[in-house]
C-alpha cells in the first residue's frame, strides 16, 4: 500500500550550499559596509568633539606664549618653566627635537593642528616669535571620554538594527535568487511524475510477455532478438522504478521483513546478468549463505539494483563485477573508469552526473542515499580513476 504526502519542495544540498555560499558573502559585505559606516560616524564625532575644544586650547596656548614670552625677556631672573594646572605643555624647536616638555603622552605629531592621542587632546600652534628658541607650542589637556559615552550605546545599537535589517533583506533576496533553481527542479519532477505515469502500462506488457517466452525454442538469430528486447525492457523497468521512487519522495510505506539477503543479491545479480553479458562483464560472487537482516524487500532490492546497474553501466568492455555479503555487510565493486575525489563529495545528489557519455537521469546513487538514511545504513565509497569503484552497505 502506499501512502503519499503532499509537502513542499525541501532543499536540496546544492541550493543548501548556494543558499550558505551566498548568505555568508552577503553576511560579510553588510558588515564590510557597516562597519565603515559606523567608522566614519565615530570619526566624526570625535572631530566634532576636537572643534568645540578648539577654542579653549586656543586660549590655553595664548596664555602660554604670553608666560614664554615673559620667561624669555627675564631668563635671569625666572628660570621656571611655566606650568598651569589646566593643561599640560612642551615646546619645541625648528628642527622638531624637543626643548622642555611636561606632556603626559611620550611621542606627539607636529603635523596636525589638533588631534586625539589615546586620552589625551593635543592642540599645535606655532607662535609669531621664537621665545626660548620654540617653533612649535604643544597644548595637551585630557579627554574626558563624555562624547563617546554618549554615542557608543548608539552606535552598537544601530549596528545591530542595521545588520538584522540587511540580513531580513537579504533572506527575501536569496528567496528571489533560488526560485529559478527551484522552479526548474519542479518541473523535472513533474516531467518525470508524468513520464513514469505513462510508462507503467507499456513496460509492464513488454516484461510480462517476454517473460512468456520460451527461449530453448527459438532459434539462434531470433533468440539474440529477444534478449536484446529482454535487455531493453529490463532497462526501462529499472529506470521506471528510480523514477517511480523519486516521485514519491521515499514516502512509501516501508513493510519491514525478516529477509534473506543471501538470497536476494543472487537474484538481483541474476536479473542483472543479461545486462552484465553485452558488455561480456563477469560476477565474482562471495555470498555467505543465510545473512538475514530486517527490510522492506522492495527497497533493499532497489538499493542493490541501482549498485549493480552503475557497476554495469561504468564498467570497461571484458571487466568484472564483485559481489561480497558477510554478516556485516555487502559490497559491489567494479573495474570501471572510477570517480574522481572531487566528484565523491557529490555523488549522492539528486540529478548530479559526472559523466555525459552514458545514459541516465543522475538519481540512482540519490535513492541508495535515500534508503540507507531511512534503515540508518552506513555506506562507504573507495574508487580510483581507471582501477574502479567499491561501494560498501554496513548495517
Amino acid at each position: 500500500m502506499l501512502v503519499l504526502k503532499n509537502s513542499g519542495i525541501d532543499l536540496t544540498n546544492s541550493e543548501t550550499r548556494t543558499l550558505l555560499g551566498f548568505s555568508l558573502l552577503y553576511s560579510f559585505l553588510v558588515l564590510v559596509i557597516l562597519s565603515v559606516v559606523s567608522f566614519l560616524y565615530y570619526q566624526f564625532k570625535k572631530d566634532l568633539m576636537l572643534q568645540e575644544k578648539r577654542q579653549i586650547l586656543q586660549d590655553y596656548s595664548n596664555d602660554l606664549v604670553i608666560r614664554l614670552k615673559d620667561l624669555h625677556v627675564n631668563i635671569d631672573k625666572k628660570n621656571i618653566y611655566p606650568r598651569d594646572e589646566k593643561f599640560e605643555s612642551a615646546i619645541f624647536d625648528s628642527d622638531r627635537k624637543k626643548i622642555f616638555s611636561t606632556l603626559k603622552s611620550e611621542s606627539v605629531s607636529l603635523d596636525d593642528v589638533i588631534y586625539l592621542s589615546g586620552n589625551q587632546i593635543h592642540f599645535i600652534k606655532e607662535p609669531e616669535s621664537y621665545y626660548l628658541g620654540s617653533k612649535f607650542i604643544i597644548i595637551e589637556i585630557p579627554d574626558d571620554n563624555l562624547w563617546f559615552e554618549q554615542i557608543k550605546y548608539k552606535m552598537f545599537l544601530s549596528f545591530v538594527g542595521s545588520f538584522l535589517f540587511m540580513i531580513l533583506i537579504g533572506y527575501f533576496i536569496s528567496k528571489l535568487f533560488l526560485k529559478p533553481m527551484r522552479d526548474a527542479l519542479h518541473l523535472l519532477d513533474r516531467f518525470i511524475k508524468d513520464t513514469t505515469h505513462e510508462l507503467n502500462t507499456p513496460v509492464t506488457a513488454i516484461l510480462t510477455n517476454i517473460e512468456m517466452i520460451d527461449k530453448s525454442l527459438l532459434d539462434e538469430k531470433l533468440a539474440k532478438k529477444i534478449n536484446r528486447i529482454e535487455i531493453g525492457a529490463k532497462t526501462i523497468s529499472n529506470i521506471y522504478e528510480d523514477l517511480t521512487f523519486v516521485t514519491l519522495n521515499n514516502q512509501i510505506i516501508s513493510n519491514n521483513e525478516n529477509i534473506n539477503l543471501s538470497d536476494v543479491l543472487r537474484q538481483r545479480v541474476d536479473y542483472f546478468k543479461s545486462l552484465a553479458n553485452m558488455k561480456k562483464i563477469t560476477f565474482k560472487m562471495y555470498i555467505k549463505d543465510n545473512v538475514f537482516i530486517l527490510c522492506d524487500m522492495k527497497k533493499i532490492s532497489k538499493l542493490i539494483d541501482n549498485l549493480l546497474s552503475n557497476a554495469i553501466k561504468y564498467n570497461k568492455i571484458s571487466g568484472f563485477i564483485i559481489v561480497d555479503l558477510t554478516d556485516e555487510g555487502f559490497s559491489i565493486e567494479d573495474s570501471g573508469k572510477g570517480i574522481s575525489k572531487e566528484n565523491l563529495e557529490n555523488l549522492f545528489e539528486r540529478y548530479t552526473r559526472f559523466d555525459k557519455s552514458v545514459g541516465g537521469f543522475g538519481i540512482g546513487l540519490n535513492i541508495v542515499s535515500l534508503i540507507t538514511k531511512e534503515y540508518d545504513f552506513k555506506i562507504d565509497v573507495e574508487s580510483q580513476i581507471n582501477v574502479g569503484t567499491k561501494m560498501s552497505v554496513k548495517w
